[in-house]
């Protein structure tokens, strides 16, 4: 980074595909990628990157999401990422969309994910109201709170003990088990700081407007997602909140739509297509 930051980035693909960069769910690092079976067929170059304090990327005291996109921009042009895709899953959803707001996504994915919950407190799950709350009360003491016993086993506890059938058949088959062990296993290889400081950022105020996008932004969600942190209903209101948006549910997918239907995705987001 320009600032002399390492930042740790994975990519598949072929060298002169669409570029596409995956911004990766919680806690997980750039290992985890999707549509291993798809990119080399479409055509993608699809590099993730692991944020500040995750992973191998050095931490970065202090980062907002409104720095994201200069982590993103510095590596795309390091690079050599022109036209670049943007996809974010889960709690990488809030930086993926930095991205789309600062214009230097030409397309954006996301999966999995949920609006500003800042500005929707009152009608949140109690849980999660309560993590919004905390935040907006004590930034710093949440971010304490967020670290204090978070680890590669917690997370993958909280993602396997309620999911729905179909994410549960996925974590059930060994190899995508074991990637997502070992994603999780990276992404806490620092400690639980960069996990606890994501989370302060996509639980507080996002510093950007989703409704500014002007890029076109496919929101996809499962229909029999059980999580309270990006539940369809959510997916529902993120979409409507974002007015190039086109809203996608797929309804036997989970929570795990971006492996389960990871080549769709990616087919959707790199062809062209006229919004208007």
């Amino acid at each position: 980074m320009p600032d002399g930051r390492r930042l740790a980035w994975a990519e598949w693909g072929p060298a002169d595909g669409v570029p596409v960069l995956l911004c990766p769910g919680g806690a997980t690092s750039r290992r985890l990628g999707f549509g291993a079976g798809a990119v080399h067929a479409l055509g993608v170059r699809l590099v993730s990157a692991d944020r500040p304090g995750l992973g191998a990327s050095d931490p970065a005291p202090g980062r907002t999401l409104a720095d994201w996109p200069d982590d993103v921009s510095a590596l795309a042009a390091d690079l050599g990422l022109d036209g670049l895709r943007v996809v974010g899953c889960s709690q990488g959803v809030p930086f993926a969309l930095a991205c789309a707001a600062r214009g230097i996504a030409t397309a954006t994915a996301v999966a999995s994910g949920g609006p500003d919950m800042s500005l929707m407190s009152a009608s949140l799950p109690p849980e999660i109201r309560a993590m919004v709350e905390a935040v907006a009360a004590d930034p710093s003491a949440a971010e304490a709170a967020f670290a204090a016993g978070a680890d590669a086993e917690a997370m993958w506890a909280m993602v396997t003990g309620s999911c729905a059938a179909p994410d549960r058949a996925l974590f059930d088959t060994p190899s995508f088990a074991a990637a997502y062990r070992e994603a999780l296993a990276e992404g806490f290889a620092q400690g639980p700081g960069g996990y606890a400081r994501d989370t302060v950022l996509t639980m507080g105020r996002w510093p950007f407007d989703v409704g500014s996008i002007t890029g076109p932004v496919d929101v996809w969600h499962g229909g029999l997602d059980t999580s309270m942190f990006h539940s369809p209903v959510l997916g529902a209101a993120l979409a409507e909140a974002i007015p190039t948006a086109r809203r996608r549910v797929v309804a036997e997918a989970g929570g795990l739509v971006l492996w389960t239907h990871g080549e769709r995705i990616l087919r959707d987001l790199v062809r062209d297509r006229d919004r208007t």
